[in-house]
């Protein structure tokens, strides 16, 4: 069998597997198996072995459930609740006005969470009530908020920015530190989006709120001390040099369990709660790693990613012919996997060709996450879509229809990643040089 014929083979396979309801490690090793019996001689139990036991001991994973643990311990507290109140009295003069707390809680929380999922879920809980009360659209309400939780996944600490590190052997350090300004980029978009919308259409806005004094604004602002401590405890850790990724996961599970004990949500029933809640979502993605690679080392030896990084060159697309075909199929492959699959499995695959074509792995890895964020929210497994719609009741492809700008700004943001790389690679070149 030819290795043209091999692909499709498995490609297939991999999607008739999981069609039946397998879980996605066990698809991804079972495909792996196969194709190492198809194509090697090498024995596929001792492959399977090893190759789990190397992605198992990987010491950048070792944060990974601690951010999640943090995420979890937060998810319990207060916080959302504070953001609203926080951050509403200085919004509410903004063309859009609480419309932008979805896009800046959001980003806030992002900050301390790592996942998109939980920080729509966290700042859904609390700001989408509010607004559907204050009379804003809901179209907005839904779509911005939809768009805006994606927003976990790029500002760090990310989880996906974690696993994709330990796939491609990349600092996580400079990873977070790259996701920053591309961060803060989209959510500026985010926010100018709102501001135009709402002064495009100013009878959908509900009446403005009355003015609340500058002393009142101050005195809610404290609300948000905690979270900016505890941001400032784990990325400036960070930032500063005192710390590595892993170790500011630490500082922040500390810092979590401290906010959440000072605001009497800190109990026993929560402590285990969030615990058992991390530990599932951990192993959850460790068998994805794991079962991710040991599909890498079998399509290594069957000679898959070098023959097709051969194809690809073969056709002389340029850099932005390459990134466009990337870009589309991981819109296309977000259709149907979660954003931590779409990375591991496509690992093996993509990362000859990145390499070949001289990308940085640093700036390719935002890029990643920005495609990734992009697939969060296009049905019919956009995660953020299934979380609003556990909240709204409403159809998954409207929730998906109502995120269509936001979507599109995303794709925006993109193009200007690739036009100007120095957004991801700035940062982190200059504090850590090279």
């Amino acid at each position: 069998m030819d290795l043209v014929t091999l692909s499709i083979v498995l490609l297939v396979l991999l999607f008739v597997i999981l069609a039946t309801g397998v879980w996605i490690g066990a698809a991804l090793a079972m495909i792996g198996f196969v194709a190492i019996v198809v194509k090697s001689t090498a024995g596929p139990v001792g492959v399977f072995g090893t190759s789990i036991w190397s992605a198992s001991i990987s010491w950048d994973l070792t944060a990974l459930p601690m951010f999640i643990w943090m995420g979890e311990i937060l998810y319990r507290t207060r916080l959302s609740e504070d953001l609203f109140e926080g951050l509403a009295p200085w919004l509410s003069r903004l063309p859009g006005r609480l419309l932008h707390v979805n896009v800046v809680g959001c980003g806030i929380f992002a900050a301390v969470s790592g996942s998109s999922a939980a920080t729509c879920a966290t700042i859904g809980r609390i700001a989408l009530p509010e607004l559907m009360k204050r009379g804003y659209d809901e179209r907005m309400a839904i779509g911005t908020l939809a768009g805006s939780g994606t927003l976990g996944l790029l500002i760090p600490p990310s989880i996906i920015m974690i696993v994709y590190g330990a796939a491609t052997d990349q600092s996580i350090a400079r990873l977070f530190i790259a996701g920053i300004i591309p961060g803060a980029m989209l959510a500026g978009l985010f926010m100018g989006y709102v501001a135009l919308w709402a002064l495009l259409n100013p009878k959908r806005m509900p009446p403005a709120d009355p003015p609340i004094s500058l002393r009142n604004r101050i005195a809610a602002t404290r609300r948000l001390l905690p979270v900016v401590l505890l941001i400032a405890g784990v990325i400036g850790s960070i930032y500063g040099g005192l710390a590595s990724a892993t170790e500011a996961a630490v500082v922040g599970v500390f810092l979590a369990l401290a906010l959440s004990f000072f605001m009497g949500t800190l109990s026993r029933a929560s402590f285990l709660d969030a615990l058992l809640g991390a530990t599932r979502t951990s192993c959850m993605i460790a068998f994805i790693l794991a079962g991710a690679a040991f599909l890498t080392s079998a399509m290594g030896f069957t000679g898959i990613p070098r023959a097709l990084a051969g194809f690809i060159t073969d056709l002389g697309l340029s850099h932005w012919q390459l990134l466009a075909a990337l870009t589309l199929f991981y819109v296309v492959l977000g259709c149907f996997l979660d954003g931590i699959s779409m990375v591991v499995l496509t690992t093996s695959i993509i990362m000859p060709l990145v390499e070949k074509a001289g990308f940085d792995l640093i700036w390719f890895g935002i890029y990643v996450v920005l495609v990734v964020e992009m697939a969060q929210i296009t049905p019919p497994v956009g995660f953020n879509l299934f979380v609003l719609q556990g909240m709204t009741g409403r159809n998954i492809f409207q929730i998906g229809l109502y995120a269509l700008p936001l979507f599109l700004l995303m794709a925006l943001a993109v193009a200007l990643l690739v036009a100007f790389p120095g957004i991801a690679l700035w940062l982190p070149s200059t504090m850590f040089g090279g």
